[in-house]
């Protein structure tokens, strides 16, 4: 039975997204990115981007630009490699600003600010999978700053584990108050925008509950938010989550659902209802 009735749930398919497979990458689009274009997905409060990537080994992305937006990337297999002036070859060994090489747990964290320019590689011999997602932030021409860390998987195993919540200090932060890099919720990534990242292996038969606006309730817009879930493509479709209770609320693999109307403190469940465990990513915006 549904416990948020008064709450719009609106499901976005796998096989709806936008598409490419330009053989050293295969990237599935939520919203309108690159030749995909759609104006009913262009974004979703804070949410830009969301790509579920897998590029090949020995290929990646060159070096290129980016300023004004949020990104970060979620391993969900493999390795990855990032380098720009910032990061260089020879820097790895432990999570931080210094970190490159991401594995499955890592989140690697770019504010791109004024601009910073950067390339993303596949140095090893299997294929990479992850989730590539995009916010806008609250101010413009930010101070360009790297952050990773890694998410074990035995704590998604438990609960919905926070990912990112947004810079304690605010839209008004201080120099300081950037330097310092405080998260609203201890032991995340901050990020310039009212929006909270979770992400939870959920057993088959198991049932986790997503509190919107995280558990700490820390975010600035408390009533309307909006918060999108994702269903990742790691168990050959045979994973599957209901929301809500809802019969008719079933995601399977590479599924999502935009949820609306809701107010921090409420509860979503999401149940795993396939024969595989499943790992969902919750993105909970203004």
């Amino acid at each position: 039975m549904a416990a948020l009735t008064h709450a719009r749930i609106t499901l976005r398919r796998s096989s709806a997204r936008g598409h490419a497979d330009h053989g050293w990458l295969d990237s599935y689009h939520t919203f309108s990115f690159a030749s995909y274009h759609d104006p009913a997905f262009m974004s979703f409060g804070s949410l830009r981007v969301l790509n579920e990537d897998r590029v090949a080994a020995g290929t990646g992305f060159p070096t290129h630009s980016h300023r004004d937006a949020e990104i970060f990337s979620y391993i969900l297999a493999g390795e990855l490699t990032h380098r720009d002036s910032m990061v260089q070859k020879g820097q790895e060994g432990q999570e931080g600003a210094q970190f490159y090489r991401m594995k499955r747990g890592d989140v690697q964290f770019t504010t791109g600010g004024k601009g910073i320019a950067h390339s993303e590689q596949n140095e090893s011999a299997r294929p990479v999978h992850f989730l590539q997602i995009w916010a806008t932030p609250w101010a413009r021409a930010l101070t360009p700053r790297y952050h990773t860390r890694t998410f074990p998987d035995a704590a998604k195993r438990a609960g919905f584990v926070p990912i990112l919540s947004p810079l304690a200090a605010g839209p008004g932060a201080s120099a300081a108050d950037e330097a310092a890099a405080r998260p609203s919720i201890k032991d995340t990534i901050p990020i310039h925008a009212d929006l909270v990242m979770g992400a939870g292996l959920i057993g088959a038969g198991e049932r986790f509950e997503w509190v919107v606006g995280g558990a700490e309730a820390v975010v600035r817009k408390k009533e309307g938010r909006r918060v999108y879930v994702h269903l990742a493509m790691t168990k050959g479709g045979k994973a599957r989550v209901r929301l809500d209770g809802r019969e008719g609320v079933v995601l399977g693999e590479g599924d999502g659902a935009f949820v609306e109307g809701v107010a921090a403190g409420e509860g979503l469940g999401v149940e795993s209802v396939g024969e595989e465990e499943a790992e969902v990513v919750v993105l909970d915006s203004d």
